[in-house]
């Protein structure tokens, strides 16, 4: 029963620590706000400052695990590159050492008068009675914030109380010294810290845990060092967990973090026991550790870590590239961004041929995009659907670089026709972007299906394929048109979607009526029409793009009215488009060999 007692309060220790550790963590990002972020991201430009911030950061926050789940989040959406992030997390690892110190705080003991005030248990009181009050009674937020914090490490001491209260009776037990003495094997000290730590998801705890053992006097340096080289590589366990689903470079930083304190391991186990195998053996091995002491391990084995990793990082940088390579389509991306060369800006003409190919690339993946989503709806995939969201980053990025490009042109001095295309591209790079957002929409309405165990109807997925290869010939018109700079070709887009918009009312309309017949259900009604609304919004900012490019060509269209365009286009010629459309994707044309072949199959 004592063993079972010993257990369970060791537990409660284990999970007050960590939930005190969450509230306080929670309280300083809150107080924060996205300063830290801010911070993180954007004064990395050298790896010293990224180490720097990344300590700081971690320290602030209490967990080295959030600070590189965060860059992994920064590199995935393309605000930081993979080098900017290698930095972080190497500082990110030294920061978290600092909450073994403040732990420290939680052993201190006052016997008597006055030396009591700084004993573990008054210091916690104090905290929390002032934390309670900033909660409950103060209506600043701020405040409120701050309430947390003291509350979260008023609790944390707590855990850390009730841990080494658990343990301490151990001190005397012969089976509980022998058990320790097993830590002193090196493989199995590491395996034991990398288990711990991978379960407990928090290197700050495994430490905290090793701390609160070593008030029994049973932790030697031998069993400590190993199971701290352990402690670091098993805090790489959340990082990689955040890392799924992430993009290429999201991938690539999580892996720098379990690279980082695998080197750390790999390393300083062979110079530390080689040299202790020459010399006959350190005579600190055999050290009784202190909570003092484990703090002052785990920092120095950090330091000293990154302190030799730091001038491999750009060596580090090509290492992850090479563990996760870019296929060609990615390689593809860079190659179009490098097009954006600043120095280009002297010379108008070229910067704008730059611009254009840049643009045709953002056009491609759009359209590809889009291609994708519509086939996730008969072949739905989890990997598929990730794909879509990892390219919709990318259009994101183009849009990011491509405006920021085009606006530092429109500075330079540029002739009323240059003026123009800028102008067109600025206008466009919006409705390509959207393009990639309404392909995103559609594979949601796919992982609606998917997810619900649900499909159309045979009369809705009829209807619905021919509205799909409507939508498919507009993107594609767009975006060759537009490549090409085919303004005769652009004339064809504005007919197909006005006959795509006339489509999508006639089936929302045939929908609501399958619907009152009981032939289709409410929740295939709602993904019906979400699929219908983007539909005819891709036709809508495919339209926006040919118009864009038809004023620019047609001098007679001088207003960016689009509805004055639109007015000014609807000639014999347009009409004649428009009779072609209505006529090779008329939902009609084969409704009744549908309806029989329907009603041939039930029977």
């Amino acid at each position: 029963m004592e063993v079972i007692s010993i257990v369970l309060s060791l537990l409660l220790g284990v999970a007050l620590f960590l939930y005190g550790m969450s509230v306080m963590g929670d309280g300083l990002k809150r107080v924060a706000g996205n300063k830290l972020e801010t911070t993180l991201y954007k004064l990395t430009n050298t790896p010293i400052k990224g180490v720097l911030l990344g300590a700081v950061v971690t320290a602030v926050i209490q967990s080295s695990s959030a600070t590189s789940v965060m860059v992994v989040g920064f590199v995935n959406s393309g605000m930081m590159k993979v080098a900017q992030g290698i930095g972080i997390i190497m500082g990110a690892n030294i920061g978290t050492s600092i909450t073994g110190w403040i732990l420290c705080l939680s052993y201190i003991d006052g016997v008597s008068g006055i030396a009591s005030l700084l004993s573990t248990a008054t210091i916690s009181a104090i905290v929390a009675i002032i934390g309670i009050i900033f909660k409950t009674f103060v209506k600043k937020n701020t405040y409120k914030n701050v309430g947390d914090i003291m509350l979260g490490f008023a609790i944390l001491m707590v855990g850390m109380q009730t841990m080494s209260s658990a343990v301490s009776p151990l001190k005397s037990s012969p089976a509980f010294v022998s058990l320790l003495t097993m830590f002193k094997n090196p493989a199995l000290g590491i395996l034991v810290g990398i288990v711990f730590t991978a379960i407990l998801q928090s290197a700050s705890a495994s430490v905290g845990i090793l701390q609160a053992l070593s008030v029994t006097g049973g932790i030697s340096f031998a069993a400590a060092f190993p199971i701290t080289m352990g402690i670091g590589v098993g805090a790489a366990a959340p990082v990689l967990l955040s890392s799924i689903g992430s993009s290429k470079n999201g991938k690539r930083v999580a892996i720098v973090y379990l690279i980082n304190d695998l080197f750390g391991m790999i390393f300083w186990s062979i110079v530390v026991y080689s040299i202790n195998f020459v010399i006959g053996g350190f005579p600190f091995m055999d050290m009784a550790m202190r909570p003092v002491t484990i703090a002052m391990l785990n920092t120095i084995f950090r330091v000293a870590t990154v302190v030799m990793l730091f001038p491999f990082i750009k060596y580090i940088d090509k290492l992850v590239h090479r563990l996760i390579k870019d296929n060609p389509e990615d390689a593809d991306d860079s190659a179009d961004f490098e097009l954006l060369e600043e120095r280009f800006l002297a010379y108008p003409d070229l910067a704008i041929n730059q611009s254009h190919e840049a643009i045709n690339g953002m056009a491609r993946k759009s359209r590809k995009n889009i291609l994708r989503a519509v086939e996730l709806m008969n072949n739905y995939s989890d990997e598929r659907y990730k794909v879509i969201q990892e390219k919709e980053n990318v259009i994101d990025k183009y849009e990011d670089k491509l405006g920021n490009y085009l606006m530092k042109l429109t500075g330079t001095s540029l002739s009323p026709a240059q003026t123009k295309q800028v102008t067109k591209f600025l206008h466009t790079i919006g409705d390509f972007e959207r393009l990639g957002d309404h392909a995103v929409n559609l594979s949601k309405v796919a992982l609606e299906l998917h997810e619900k165990k649900t499909s159309f109807s045979d009369y809705a997925e009829y209807e619905v394929s021919v509205l799909r290869a409507a939508v498919l010939e507009i993107v594609e018109i767009t975006e060759t048109a537009f490549t090409n700079d085919d303004v005769l070709l652009a004339r064809r887009v504005e007919p197909l979607r006005e006959h795509i918009t006339i489509l999508c009312n006639e089936l929302k309309t045939r929908h609501i009526v399958r619907l009152s017949k009981g032939i289709c259900t409410y929740n295939q009604g709602f993904a019906f029409n979400d699929l219908l609304t983007n539909m005819e919004r891709i036709g809508a900012h495919c339209s926006n793009i040919a118009v864009a490019m038809i004023e620019i060509e047609d001098s007679e269209i001088a207003s960016h009215s689009y509805l004055k365009s639109v007015k000014e286009l609807k000639d014999d010629e347009y009409m004649l488009i428009f009779d072609e459309y209505t006529r090779k994707y008329d939902v009609n044309k084969k409704e009744n060999d549908l309806r029989e072949r329907i009603d041939t199959t039930r029977a």
